[in-house]
């Protein structure tokens, strides 16, 4: 179903309003005001008016995204530099966001994936147990060689250090 297209100063107002209650990137607002039929020169002023008085920020919207996803979807690098590429953000952006990456609670995330998937893995023996939690793991976006160096050899043997206190993250 198309929606009837909307005056340019109406569009803008509604991004206005979208971009007060949450984060948004370029792209994003491009594309609702293609919905909108708004014409492609009416677009880019819209857009640079939104750029100018700083309710649209790919950089600040990359930071953002970053953070909520690796804390609280437990999202790895992979996907979500795979996200932001989707939503076209460029790469140096996407580069200086993922630094700000806190090393220590992404590996606590992974921890808490890898402890919550061996509490449930099913399998005959411990090597299919070990290659559903590595796929389930990389699935989310983990890179596979720290994925392995931190899934225990033999899965059920992990060190009791390994093990994050009632299933739960400090994330």
């Amino acid at each position: 179903m198309m929606r009837a297209s909307i005056s340019p100063e109406r569009a803008l107002e509604r991004l206005e309003q979208l971009c007060v209650r949450s984060e948004h990137c370029t792209a994003e607002l491009m594309a609702k005001l293609r919905t909108w039929k708004i014409t492609p020169e009416d677009t880019e002023a819209i857009i640079y008016s939104l750029q100018r008085r700083r309710f649209v920020d790919d950089g600040r919207f990359a930071r953002a995204f970053v953070r909520d996803k690796y804390r609280f979807n437990r999202w790895g690098r992979i996907k979500i530099r795979m996200e932001l590429r989707a939503k076209h953000i460029p790469a140096d952006i996407i580069d200086a966001a993922m630094d700000e990456i806190d090393e220590e609670i992404y590996i606590a995330g992974l921890k808490a994936l890898i402890n919550s998937k061996m509490r449930v893995a099913r399998g005959d023996d411990a090597f299919k147990i070990r290659q559903k939690i590595f796929r389930a793991a990389v699935s989310r976006g983990f890179e596979s060689a720290l994925v392995a160096k931190m899934l225990p050899v033999g899965c059920m043997d992990a060190p009791e250090d390994f093990y994050v206190e009632n299933g739960e993250s400090d994330i």
